[in-house]
């Protein structure tokens, strides 16, 4: 349940940077706004990991794998959000 309300929070960060990309520079903005988004969610993704092998207790090889997760499934939705932007 936990990595679905991380994810969760992953689109809620890529909409806040989307609209906020639309805001300030259009349509040419939402795909720059997406590209931006991957680098704050690595960000985010990687504090999470963090969490969870000081504060849970998980091995950091435990954890990887939700890592990528939490961190791909947003991302691709970015960049899915780039790609139709830029076509």
């Amino acid at each position: 349940m936990h990595t679905l309300i991380v994810m969760v929070i992953g689109f809620v960060v890529l909409g806040i940077c989307v609209f906020t990309g639309r805001a300030l520079g259009g349509d040419a903005g939402i795909g720059n706004a997406a590209v931006a988004f991957l680098p704050v969610w690595f960000i985010g993704a990687a504090i999470n990991l963090y969490m969870g092998v000081k504060k849970a207790g998980y091995s950091v090889r435990e954890e990887s794998p939700i890592f990528v997760v939490i961190f791909a499934v947003p991302a691709a939705v970015a960049l899915f959000v780039w790609w139709k932007m830029h076509r």
